[in-house]
């Protein structure tokens, strides 16, 4: 069962596009990546990679084994401007990998194939 949503979509929709135009602030930034991150978990739902984005959320997400103590051996880690490029395509993943905006480790680690989330 995938995990219960708890940013309404048409909020999360309306705070991705605030987002896209340059005009969100920071309540905006956050509800943003929460909806994209509910997203991601809802397309690929799992426990197998913990997909951090400091400060606004953190989400399990992909079919796998399942870790249930200490951090987890599939991580992504990012902060919410190349989560929020990677969620849009404005960013590629080879790219934010390759200069360090992404952290990711593990062998199930690359979620590429699941970006970018289209609304």
């Amino acid at each position: 069962m995938p995990p219960r949503r708890r940013t309404d979509p048409e909020a999360g929709r309306a705070a991705v596009d605030a987002w896209a135009r340059g005009a969100a602030d920071r309540r905006d930034v956050t509800t943003a990546v929460r909806f994209t991150l509910e997203e991601l978990a809802d397309r690929a739902p799992g426990n197998s990679v913990e997909v951090r984005v400091p400060p606004a959320g953190a989400v399990q997400a992909v079919a796998g084994p399942r870790h249930t103590r200490g951090t987890p051996p599939n991580v992504v880690e990012t902060d919410p401007a190349t989560w929020l490029g990677l969620a849009t395509g404005a960013v590629t993943w080879a790219d934010a990998v390759g200069d360090g905006r992404v952290r990711a480790s593990g062998e199930r680690s690359d979620i590429s194939p699941l970006l970018p989330l289209s609304q």
